[in-house]
C-alpha cells in the first residue's frame, strides 16, 4: 500500500487525485491541456504510449452518476477519517489514565473521565499554542514506551508461559475458530484493535516517507507489539481472572508507576499525527472544493505540510470530549474506533484497485486479485464489528453521515455557482468595442479580480462596472485553482497572457495550486504576480505571447521559466526616521494622493504585524531592458503597482430557482446558504489585506 502515493504523499485524496489526473472523474470543469505540462502531474514510470481505453474507465467517464458515486465514497472515507481524528485522542488519552483504577481501587469512574478530559483539553490547546515546538521529546517518549512495553511483554513470556511463542503457528488460529465458532468470529472485532493505526501510517505518508515507515514498523514498533501481545497471552494463560485490565495487571510493580506516568504522555504522542492528519485532509477536501472555507495556517515555513486549523482544532476538541464523557468507557470507544478505521481501509483498498487498473495499467485481473484478497479479510473485519453497532459502534456512521452531507452540499453549491458564472460570463469581443479606456474612467493602481473563469470575463466585473464606472488602468483576471497533483512547482505555478491589444492594459493569470499548497500571504502573491507579468511582457516582445489584436479564447497562455531573466528589481524603501539609501536605478513614485497615503501611514500604525513587502518597491533595471517600448510596458506595470493594488472578489448569493425540486431548495437555500454565512470569508482563505479588499455583491439563481 505504501507503494500506491502520489509523488510521495498518501490518503484518500491523494488516490482520488490520481485517478482524476488520469480520467475525467473530476464532476468540475475546470481542467486545461496547460495543466498536464506540471512537471509533476505524470506519474512517475508511466510511459506514454497510447495505450486501448479501459471499459471500467469509459463507463466512469460517460457516466456523471458513476462519478458522483465515486466522489461520494471519497467523501465518506473522509469523513471517516475525520471521525478517527475524533476518536483516536478519546480512546487513546481514557485508556491511559484507566490504569489509575488499577493502582486504586477505590477511585470512581468520574475522576478518571474529569482527568482525561483534562488531559484532551490540554493536548488540544498546545495545538493552538504551537506543539511542534515540543515535538523534540516526541521521539524519547515513542522509544521509551515501545522499549517498556516489550520488556514488560518478555518478562511476562519468561515468567509464565515461555511456550506462548507457539500460538503464533496458523495452526491454532485453526484451532481457534473450530472451538470457539460464532463467538470467535464475533471477538475479531476486538481483535481489530491491534492492527488499528495502519490506516494513518498510509495518510502521513508525505510527512515521513515510505522507506522510514517501512523500518520503523518492521524493525521496531511490530516486534515489540508482538513481544507485548505474546506476553499478555502467556500472562492470561495462568491469570484468566485479570481479563478485564490485563494489561496492567501483568505490569510487574516496579515498573508499575512509570508505565503510568508514560502512558498518558505516549497516549498524546499517538494522538498528535492523527490530529495532523485530520488538519491535512481537511485543507485537501478544501482544495477540491468539498469543504467550506476554513482558516489554513501554515505553522512551519520550513515544512510545506506542517498546518494548523483552528476551527477543526476546537471542533475535534469538543467533539472529543463528548466521546469520553458520553461514553465513559473504553469498550465502547474501540468499538467505535475499530469500525471508523476499517471503513478507511476498506475505501482505501477499493480505490487502489481502481488505481492498479487505471494509473499503473495493470490488467483487470491483478486489480480484482488484490481486491479480493484484503478486501475480503477487511469485510470479515467489518462483518464482525457490525455485532457491536448498538454498544458504541454507531457513532462513526452517524456522525460520518453528517460529514458527508456538509462536503456534498457544499460541492454542489460551488459546482453550481461555477457553472453560473460559466453559462453568464461576458464575451471578451463586447469587452474589446469599448475602446481601450474600456467606457469608465482608469485610474491608477492595479485590480485583481478573482474568478474561476479560465476564459471570458465574470459577471462580477461587468456589474461592478455597471454601478461604479471606473477601474485601474491595469486589470488582472487571477483564476485560483486547484490542479490534482500534491505540490505545483514555483517554475509551473503562473501561466500569464495577454487580453486584447496593449493599450487595454489587460491580462491574465492563472495560478494553479497542488491539493497540498498553502496559500501565500497578500504582499507575497502581489509580488509574484507582478514579476510574472513583467517576465510575460518581455517573453510577448520575444514573440512568445498572443499575436496584436487577439482576443481571450485565442490568447497564448505562456508559463513563466526565467528564460529571459526579470527586467525589475525590488527594494526595501525607509521608514518613518529611517535614512534611504541612494540607487543608481530610478524608482518610479507612488502617484498616490497625499490624503490616500496619510491614510496607509496610519493604518500601518495600528497594524504593526503587516507584512514587511508593504514597504517594497519596484524599479527598473535598464540593463535588462534595451526595447523601449518594453521599458513603457513594465514602468506603466511599476508605476500601477505603487499607486496600490486592489483585489475585487465576489460575494456570491445563490438561490435556487422558483421551479427547483424540493430537495434542491432545501440544499441550495437553506443548507449551502447556512455553511456560506457561518464559514469564513474568501478574502481570509485567500489571505487578502483588507484594506485592499472589494467585495463586489450579486445574486446568483441556479
Amino acid at each position: 500500500m505504501l507503494s500506491a502515493d502520489d509523488n510521495g504523499q498518501g490518503g484518500l485524496i491523494a488516490l482520488y487525485a490520481l485517478l482524476c489526473r488520469n480520467a475525467k472523474f473530476c464532476l468540475l470543469p475546470n481542467h486545461q491541456a496547460a495543466d498536464e505540462e506540471i512537471s509533476t502531474y505524470r506519474y512517475p514510470g508511466r510511459s506514454n504510449t497510447n495505450r486501448p481505453t479501459s471499459p471500467l474507465k469509459g463507463f466512469i467517464e460517460r457516466h456523471k452518476s458513476a462519478q458522483t458515486c465515486l466522489l461520494l465514497l471519497v467523501l465518506f472515507g473522509a469523513s471517516m477519517v475525520i471521525c478517527v481524528g475524533i476518536l483516536t485522542p478519546a480512546i487513546s488519552v481514557f485508556a491511559s489514565v484507566e490504569g489509575l483504577k488499577f493502582q486504586a481501587k477505590d477511585l470512581h469512574n468520574s475522576v478518571v473521565v474529569l482527568i482525561a478530559c483534562i488531559l484532551l483539553v490540554a493536548l488540544f490547546v498546545l495545538q493552538h499554542r504551537g506543539i511542534h515546538k515540543l515535538a523534540f521529546i516526541f521521539t524519547p517518549i515513542v522509544i521509551l514506551w515501545v522499549l517498556l512495553v516489550a520488556a514488560v511483554g518478555i518478562y511476562n513470556i519468561i515468567k509464565w508461559n515461555p511456550r506462548v511463542y507457539q500460538a503464533l503457528s496458523p495452526y491454532y488460529v485453526y484451532i481457534f475458530f473450530k472451538r470457539t465458532g460464532k463467538d470467535g468470529w464475533i471477538s475479531l472485532g476486538g481483535i481489530l484493535l491491534c492492527i488499528t493505526g495502519t490506516e494513518s501510517m498510509f495518510a502521513d505518508l508525505g510527512h515521513f516517507r515510505a522507506t522510514p515507515i517501512r523500518v520503523a514498523f518492521s524493525c521496531v514498533i511490530y516486534p515489540c507489539l508482538i513481544l507485548q501481545y505474546m506476553g499478555q497471552a502467556a500472562f492470561l494463560s495462568k491469570n484468566l481472572s485479570a481479563l478485564s485490565m490485563s494489561f496492567y495487571a501483568s505490569i510487574p510493580v516496579p515498573l508499575l508507576w512509570p508505565v503510568l506516568v508514560v502512558a498518558p504522555l505516549a497516549a498524546i504522542v499517538a494522538s498528535q499525527p492523527v490530529i495532523s492528519s485530520t488538519f491535512s485532509i481537511v485543507k485537501q477536501l478544501h482544495a477540491i472544493r468539498c469543504f467550506p472555507r476554513v482558516k489554513v495556517v501554515h505553522t512551519k515555513r520550513r515544512i510545506p505540510g506542517q498546518i494548523y486549523i483552528p476551527e477543526i482544532n476546537w471542533s475535534l476538541m469538543i467533539l472529543s470530549l463528548g466521546v469520553t464523557i458520553g461514553f465513559r468507557d473504553t469498550n465502547c470507544i474501540g468499538n467505535a474506533y475499530g469500525i471508523a478505521c476499517l471503513a478507511v481501509t476498506i475505501i482505501t483498498t477499493w480505490l487502489t484497485s481502481l488505481g492498479i487498473s487505471l494509473v499503473w495499467h495493470k490488467s483487470f485481473m491483478f486489480a480484482l486479485l488484490f481486491s479480493v484478497l484484503f478486501g475480503s479479510v477487511e469485510i470479515i473485519y467489518l462483518s464482525s464489528s457490525c455485532m457491536r453497532i448498538l454498544k458504541g459502534g454507531w457513532f462513526p456512521p452517524v456522525l460520518s453521515a453528517v460529514f458527508l452531507v456538509v462536503m456534498y452540499v457544499w460541492q454542489y453549491g460551488t459546482r453550481k455557482k461555477y457553472l453560473y458564472d460559466l453559462h453568464n460570463k461576458v464575451s471578451m469581443r463586447h469587452i474589446l468595442t469599448l475602446g481601450p479606456s474600456l467606457g469608465i474612467v482608469r485610474v491608477p493602481g492595479i485590480g485583481l479580480i478573482y474568478t474561476e473563469l479560465a476564459t471570458g470575463v465574470p459577471a462580477t466585473f461587468t456589474h461592478f462596472l455597471t454601478n461604479l464606472p471606473a477601474f485601474y488602468q491595469v486589470v488582472v483576471f487571477v483564476c485560483i485553482k486547484t490542479v490534482p497533483v500534491p505540490y505545483v512547482p514555483q517554475k509551473d505555478r503562473y501561466l500569464v497572457g495577454r487580453i486584447g491589444p496593449k493599450s487595454y492594459g489587460m491580462y491574465r493569470c492563472m495560478v494553479r495550486n497542488g491539493y497540498k499548497d498553502v496559500f501565500k500571504n497578500g504582499d507575497d502573491f502581489e509580488i509574484d504576480v507582478v514579476m510574472s507579468i513583467a517576465e510575460f511582457i518581455q517573453m510577448e516582445a520575444e514573440g512568445c505571447g498572443t499575436p496584436e489584436g487577439a482576443v481571450d479564447r485565442r490568447m497564448a497562455v505562456v508559463k513563466t521559466s526565467g528564460k529571459f531573466g526579470t527586467a525589475l528589481f525590488m527594494s526595501q524603501t525607509s521608514g518613518p526616521g529611517e535614512s534611504s539609501s541612494s540607487s543608481s536605478s530610478t524608482i518610479v513614485s507612488s502617484s498616490k494622493s497625499n490624503t490616500l497615503q496619510n491614510l496607509q501611514a496610519t493604518y500601518e500604525q495600528e497594524a504593526p504585524k503587516l507584512n514587511y513587502w508593504r514597504r517594497a518597491r519596484f524599479g527598473l533595471m535598464d540593463a535588462k531592458c534595451k526595447d523601449t517600448r518594453v521599458k513603457e510596458q513594465l514602468q506603466e506595470l511599476v508605476e500601477a503597482k505603487h499607486a496600490g493594488v486592489a483585489y475585487v472578489i465576489g460575494a456570491a448569493y445563490l438561490k435556487a430557482k422558483w421551479n427547483s425540486s424540493f430537495i434542491k431548495k432545501c440544499t441550495i437555500d437553506v443548507a449551502y446558504s447556512f455553511l456560506r454565512k457561518n464559514c469564513r470569508s474568501p478574502a481570509v482563505a485567500l489571505n487578502i489585506p483588507h484594506i485592499c479588499l472589494i467585495k463586489v455583491g450579486m445574486n446568483y439563481i441556479v
